[in-house]
């Protein structure tokens, strides 16, 4: 029964390719938007993975791990007092001008690092010698400023190229690799004094701390303590991630441009299926109700549907999924759109398509439960 049932729904190939392509689309349009949703989530938590500390410490005021408001120097003493915590290091962020080889202005996000330990280094160096960062006027760029700051030139800056960063000299001594930033600026590494003589000058220049607990003490206790003694924020690098995702989710209608498009998907797959399917067993009434009138009961019908169903949802998500894994392999090179395909999206997807089958079964077995078996011999 259940190899007749198969045959049947291939057999009505243009029913059969209408089923798979609404199935093959819905899967494709969920998962590919999840995917880049998640990307984009993670673009706006990337800022804590260059830096990689296991403490950070900012205004009372920082929502959100892109935002800065500015501290006092002696905060970082503060910090340091603090029992559990086994060092504190300042750190400067700030989006400058730097200039082109052709003369456009890039805004750059320059990241000034404590000069005795480097602490918050880029992940992983591509080129150059990081420790050459503590000589005047050198920086550290990332693959991304290679190609904003190289406009106008034949060939990439390099190490020993230089470029301005608000009319001051700075002189690439590494190459790095980092995440994309949340605002897609470039990431320029340097010194936390040189830092500060590249930015404009104001009261206040340091951005944040960053800290780590001393053995045998948590980042979660160390971040407590810190926050009750000195009435700053500080977070481990999880809650900080989770509380800008939070930030986005409630404050941004990103999360809710994303959502729309995978209901909409979901909405699009559950009317074409529904009614493709619908029709399906419409046209073929007349079979079904010769096994009816041959003895085959309403379960054993009913079954026979689920399994075209689903056999055509497993079809239809397995390219659906294909698609969308072939998407991110072709834009993960360039890194737009961002794309993160998780199990969890796989998941997701994989039940809303079992729902979808699942309703457009149903469908067919109301009208198949009604059936009398003498509809067969009529006409």
């Amino acid at each position: 029964m259940f190899h007749l049932a198969l045959k049947m729904l291939m057999g009505d190939r243009a029913k059969y390719i209408m089923l798979v392509g609404g199935l093959t689309f819905s899967a494709l349009l969920m998962t590919q938007q999840t995917a880049v949703f998640q990307g984009l989530l993670s673009w706006t938590t990337s800022h804590l993975r260059n830096m990689r500390a296991p403490l950070w410490v900012v205004e009372a005021h920082v929502d959100y791990a892109n935002e800065t408001k500015p501290l006092r120097d002696t905060d970082v003493n503060r910090v340091r007092s603090v029992k559990g915590v086994d060092f504190a290091v300042p750190m400067y962020q700030g989006i400058l001008k730097a200039r082109a080889f052709d003369g456009s202005d890039k805004q750059v996000m320059i990241i000034g690092l404590h000069g005795a330990t480097l602490f918050g280094r880029p992940p992983q160096m591509l080129a150059g010698n990081l420790e050459t960062l503590r000589l005047p006027n050198t920086v550290v760029i990332d693959e991304l400023g290679v190609q904003r700051l190289s406009a106008g030139r034949k060939k990439p800056i390099g190490l020993g190229d230089t470029f301005e960063i608000n009319d001051r000299e700075a002189r690439v001594v590494g190459i790095c690799r980092t995440e994309r930033h949340f605002f897609g600026y470039p990431y320029v590494f340097t010194s936390y004094d040189q830092a500060l003589q590249y930015a404009p000058r104001q009261r206040k220049m340091l951005s944040l701390i960053l800290a780590s607990p001393k053995p045998g003490v948590t980042p979660a206790e160390a971040a407590r303590r810190i926050s009750a003694e000195t009435g700053l924020k500080a977070y481990t690098s999880d809650e900080f991630a989770k509380v800008t995702v939070a930030y986005i989710w409630k404050n941004t209608g990103i999360p809710m441009s994303f959502m729309t498009t995978i209901i909409l998907g979901f909405i699009v797959g559950v009317a074409v299926s529904g009614q493709t399917f619908y029709s399906f067993v419409l046209e073929n009434l007349r079979h079904l109700g010769a096994l009816k009138a041959m003895g085959a009961s309403t379960w054993t019908l009913a079954r026979m549907l689920l399994l075209q169903a689903f056999t055509a949802g497993f079809i239809g998500y397995g390219m659906g999924v294909g698609i969308t894994a072939a998407f991110g392999y072709a834009v993960l090179p360039g890194g737009q759109p961002p794309f993160v395909l998780e199990a969890s999206s796989l998941i997701r997807t994989a039940v809303a398509i079992v729902v979808i089958c699942f309703f457009a079964a149903l469908l067919g077995i109301r009208k198949v439960a009604k059936l009398e078996p003498a509809v067969v011999f009529r006409g």
